[in-house]
């Protein structure tokens, strides 16, 4: 019987010990670690102007009418100001900010309120919309209280964390939670490698910091899932990321990033089978661009990219990560799968900004569609436009280019407004618009309940009888 007590005794004792080892405290207070980060935390607010025309007819009077003169006031491109909210950091004692490039993206005024009290103007030094990080300077010559970059890749899921920013205007707001997750893809930028969060992130939060349990930076408050506000999933750029972007900005005023010339694509289980490789791993390359590093170097379609600069790739979208932040012009290593055995090519890294693939990329225009059943117009609704418009984050619809005269929406909807639903069903895409139409077409009462972004980005349900 002593023996079974001492034996249980030190069960007891060796999982007590066991947790001890494996567990953190949960913090008593957060209040020092606040009080010391707060006047590092910045509230910005900008004033855009926005152009609307608002005619209220469903035609337009041909030039030299009678009419013209009388009722030109109507259709005449009015123009408001629009305000906007978001947060950001001090980074240099002489007031260098980092924020999120959609928090002053087209701002013709940018005001930043420090320590909830002293106003400044603000300048920016330089803005990145493909990671969506701005950097501004203040317009003065006092010294200020900057924060340090923590390494973000040492962030672990389960981390404490806190974020500091200005939801909804209310300025100074302190919250607090752990790190959710690491890696994660959205779907709003290019290179997307998502820290996150449960920390309460709500709009005006953008570009805030979030910081670690030392104070240090680890990353920027980006994005939310949930319309109405925080549901607990939040979005940071990990500062590591970020940090190679705002140290380019501040030099160059513009990002220069690694660029190898591929199209790649994710590599399946059925490929690598074919392929006789081990595991479903890398990223395949889909075609080569004409006279780029890689063409030059001898990658060709059809290789598997294992390993990029001595980094292992497991998924496609890791690559492009990777080569951005690698400097323009290194001569790097690529570990490539071809004709089932591994090959090594050394390749002089070009310039993205400058290639010709981005300055094409960058200059196509969505594709239109027109649903004829509703004789009109659309276009998938871009990051861009979402960015531009102040909408929620991970908005899907179609933004609508055109309204013939002889549509049913003509004296309900405006031109430029999305659709974001019909008959209660999200809308991703032309086709999901063209099926639902169809189908209300096809029903008895022929009435399809729309909800739109009008163009003063008002949610609204619009119910329109078809023909």
């Amino acid at each position: 019987m002593r023996n079974v007590k001492i034996l249980f005794s030190s069960l007891i004792l060796f999982f007590v010990f066991t947790f001890n080892v494996y567990s953190k405290n949960v913090p008593e207070s957060f209040a020092d670690l606040a009080e010391k980060l707060m006047p590092s935390v910045v509230n910005i607010s900008t004033t855009t102007t926005v152009v609307a025309n608002n005619n209220p007819f469903p035609f337009q009077f041909p030039p030299g009418s009678p009419f013209e003169d009388m009722f030109k006031e109507f259709g005449t491109p009015q123009e408001r100001k629009s305000s906007a909210l978001g947060s950001g950091f001090i980074i240099d004692e002489k007031g260098i900010i980092v924020t999120n490039n959609h928090v002053i993206q087209d701002a013709e005024d940018i005001i930043v309120r420090v320590n909830g009290d002293k106003e400044y103007n603000a300048t920016v030094i330089g803005a990145d919309p493909l990671s969506d990080i701005a950097v501004l300077q203040l317009d003065t010559n006092e010294k200020f209280s900057p924060v340090d970059f923590g390494d973000s890749d040492k962030a672990r899921i389960g981390d404490w964390v806190i974020a500091i920013g200005n939801p909804f205007g209310l300025g100074g707001t302190v919250t607090s939670g752990i790190i959710s997750a690491r890696n994660r893809s959205i779907g709003l930028s290019r290179y997307e490698d998502y820290i996150q969060t449960d920390a309460s992130i709500n709009s005006g939060n953008s570009g805030g910091p979030l910081f670690d349990m030392n104070g240090n930076v680890i990353g920027i408050n980006t994005a939310i899932l949930g319309r109405n506000g925080s549901i607990g999933i939040g979005f940071s750029i990990p500062s590591n990321s970020a940090k190679i972007v705002i140290d380019q900005l501040i030099k160059f005023g513009e990002t220069k990033r690694g660029w190898l010339g591929v199209r790649i694509q994710d590599v399946t289980k059925e490929i690598a089978e074919v392929e006789k490789l081990d595991d479903a791993r890398g990223a395949l390359v889909a075609s080569v661009a004409e006279n780029s590093p890689s063409d030059n170097a001898g990658v060709k379609a059809g290789d598997i990219i294992l390993e990029f600069n001595g980094q292992k790739i497991r998924e496609m979208k890791e690559l492009p990560i990777i080569v951005a932040k690698t400097e323009v012009g290194k001569k790097v290593e690529v570990k490539i799968w071809r004709n089932k055995k591994e090959i090594t090519k050394v390749i002089t890294l070009g310039r993205l900004e400058t290639s010709e693939d981005f300055k094409i990329s960058e200059k196509s225009q969505p594709v239109e569609t027109k649903i004829e059943n509703l004789n009109i117009t659309v276009r998938k609704l871009t990051n861009a436009d979402i960015r531009e418009r102040k909408l929620p984050n991970q908005t899907d619809g179609l933004v609508i280019t055109k309204i013939e005269n002889n549509s049913p929406l003509i004296n309900s909807i405006e031109t430029n407004s999305v659709i974001i639903e019909a008959q209660k069903k999200k809308i991703r895409s032309a086709n999901d618009l063209d099926q639902i139409t169809k189908q209300v077409l096809n029903s008895n009462q022929k009435t399809i309940l729309l909800v739109i972004y009008n163009n003063q980005n008002q949610r609204r349900y619009i119910g329109i009888k078809l023909k």
